[in-house]
């Protein structure tokens, strides 16, 4: 039997190693063993990463409500508790934008928060 050639699959291979690796510093996008050892780094911490993009976010949010609601006399923690109790459907991401961008319409919520929050 003859023997096996990997020529121009372990060749596509690299390549595409290589190709995956542009814009790497230094033999980290020239030579394939460095390459695909930062490779595989890289995507771990892409996939972890893109787990904690979804906390800071939920962080950030939360301050910002939390600074918004402070200024109109209310902590974030009876907030989000007349929140529910109200019945407004709107998740953190929304009143966060609503805080920043609409002040008149946060009022609103903030107004509808407090009445619930009374009764």
């Amino acid at each position: 039997m003859p023997r096996v050639k990997r020529g121009k699959i372990k060749h596509r291979r690299h390549k595409a190693v290589l190709k995956d690796a542009s814009g790497f510093v230094g033999g980290r996008h020239r030579l394939f063993r460095s390459a695909k050892e930062t490779l595989m780094r890289a995507k771990r911490y892409a996939y972890r990463d893109r787990r904690v993009r979804k906390r800071e976010f939920r962080r950030l949010w939360i301050a910002r409500i939390n600074a918004a609601v402070r200024e109109r006399g209310i902590t974030y923690s009876r907030f989000m508790n007349g929140l529910t109790a109200s019945g407004v459907g709107l998740d953190r991401r929304s009143l966060a934008e609503l805080a920043i961008h609409n002040p008149a319409a946060f009022d609103e919520v903030v107004e509808a928060v407090k009445q619930a929050s009374n009764a």
